[in-house]
């Protein structure tokens, strides 16, 4: 027999990175994080900025689960923010109806959420420009979600075929989102210095060109190339 669910479980008690250490990763490219983690860590490449003002953003994740065309955990996500969070809203990937719209972000705003991001879709694209919310969603559909649960806030997701928790720092630009593992905060952050030395002193012409590196013009000159014309 199935019992009766909650409409929401809450976790409202979990760890968050201390603000000295999210400042280390605003402005870091997306880019150098994820070649500082191996070369993974984005989001789905659909999840992109809705408004292309305000597309850079780090902070502490604050999860949610909505579940398919239903916005009731990213309702009550606004209400347990605390400022500089950033919602992260799975659901499932349904893209029948938008979950974000130009309401909700003028709610994060008031929460000082720092930015959303969803595998749903957004709608009200004017709306959430004119907010000045980084809104990063996988498309837009004018379609409206349902609010009825069940859902759950402040419990790991999976979105975007990565696997986020509470407290993870996520960070947004152009090119998409990463989200960084809390407990590799140091190990990632050293790890980016050195991916951002590198792209500094990679090997250049005397005019500033950029150049195919030494390593390849040697292996085309060695025996582990075979010319076949």
């Amino acid at each position: 027999m199935i019992t009766e669910r909650p409409l929401l479980s809450i976790r409202r008690q979990f760890p968050r990175p201390e603000h000295a250490v999210v400042r280390r990763f605003k402005g870091a490219a997306t880019v150098h994080l994820v070649d500082a983690m191996d070369g993974r860590g984005a989001l789905d490449w659909r999840i992109k900025a809705v408004n292309p003002a305000a597309f850079v953003f780090a902070g502490p994740a604050l999860t949610c689960s909505a579940g398919p065309d239903d916005t009731l955990a990213i309702l009550a996500a606004f209400e347990l923010a605390e400022p500089g969070d950033v919602i992260v809203a799975s659901t499932e990937g349904f893209t029948g109806s938008a979950v974000v719209g130009d309401l909700f972000a003028a709610m994060a705003k008031t929460a000082g959420v720092a930015a959303i991001v969803t595998d749903g879709l957004a709608r009200d694209v004017e709306g959430i420009c004119a907010s000045g919310l980084a809104v990063f969603a996988a498309g837009v559909s004018p379609n409206s979600a349902a609010r009825s649960g069940p859902g759950t806030v402040g419990c790991p997701i999976s979105l975007g075929n990565v696997e986020v928790s509470p407290g993870d720092v996520v960070v947004g630009d152009r090119d998409g989102v990463v989200a960084v593992p809390q407990n590799r905060l140091e190990e990632v952050h050293a790890a980016l210095e050195e991916v951002r030395t590198s792209e500094a002193e990679f090997p250049r012409g005397a005019n500033g060109e950029v150049r195919v590196p030494g390593y390849v013009r040697e292996l085309l000159h060695s025996d582990r190339v075979r010319y076949l014309g």
